[in-house]
């Protein structure tokens, strides 16, 4: 790897360790330097090409500050065409499900012994804001803090692939989360939504405590329960469009009335 590259991938790591969010600030580039073991030209060098590729701004004479979460482009490529594939048929949210439950009981089992204090309380914080829209109605924000509350979670791991690959699937989670609140909410009795907050909350909890194994049951709990409710959901569906279908003369009243 170049020198140019090894300074950007330590760059990155740096913020994703601090947690940083869209919006904050930097280091100065001599802490930089003296943080990172190299020289403030190839700290330079390394802002200039994140800045080329929208991870970070830099502001004449105030700093430099982070613009969006930093994602491999390649994995955000190669992501992309799962966009499509959801909106041509909703079933592969199944296989998102499968992926989320498959990445995020290691995010949060290591979540669970690696979270930091600052960690701790974004995560807090995002369950918060979550609360707040689920009670105002906004079902969109709400879907969006859902999924910011899981990604917040997965960088408490500090595994930087694993954070590469959970922001990757950003856009492909939103639009499964959005869809599956959408049908659980409208469809679903009321205390679905007493139930997904509950699962998020004791997930939180599990982490705040520091309890991996419980964080890892509470992570697999939930994502069933999302999956058994949008199965049902999905056979219902089926079933009642099936019965659209039907003749008009293989009405139910019809079959009871005895042949002329």
């Amino acid at each position: 790897m170049r020198l140019a590259d090894h300074v950007v991938e330590k760059l990155l790591a740096l913020v994703q360790d601090r947690g940083l969010q869209p919006g904050q600030k930097l280091p100065a580039e001599r802490q930089l330097a003296e943080e990172l073991g190299v020289s403030r030209t190839s700290v330079r060098e390394a802002i200039q090409k994140l800045v080329s590729q929208g991870v970070l701004s830099a502001r004449r004479g105030d700093g430099t500050y982070v613009q969006s979460r930093p994602t491999a482009h390649w994995l955000q490529e190669a992501m992309q065409p799962l966009a499509g594939l959801m909106d041509a048929d909703p079933h592969y949210r199944y296989d998102v499900l499968e992926t989320r439950h498959a990445l995020e009981t290691s995010t949060a089992w290591l979540a669970a012994q690696r979270a930091t204090a600052q960690d701790k309380a974004h995560i807090q914080r995002c369950f918060e804001v979550m609360l707040q829209h689920q009670q105002s109605g906004h079902a969109e924000l709400a879907a969006r803090a859902d999924a910011q509350f899981h990604l917040a979670i997965a960088e408490a791991s500090h595994n930087l692939v694993l954070v590469q690959v959970m922001h990757s699937l950003f856009t492909v989670v939103l639009s499964t989360v959005e869809r599956n609140r959408h049908d659980m909410f409208r469809l679903s009795a009321p205390v679905t939504l007493q139930a997904l907050t509950a699962q998020h909350q004791a997930l939180m909890q599990a982490i705040l405590d520091g309890d991996p194994q419980r964080a890892r049951e509470c992570i697999g709990e939930h994502l069933e329960h999302v999956r058994t409710t949008i199965q049902r959901m999905d056979e219902d569906r089926a079933r009642r469009e099936r019965s659209m279908r039907l003749p008009l003369d293989l009405a139910p009243q019809d079959l009871k009335q005895p042949p002329s």
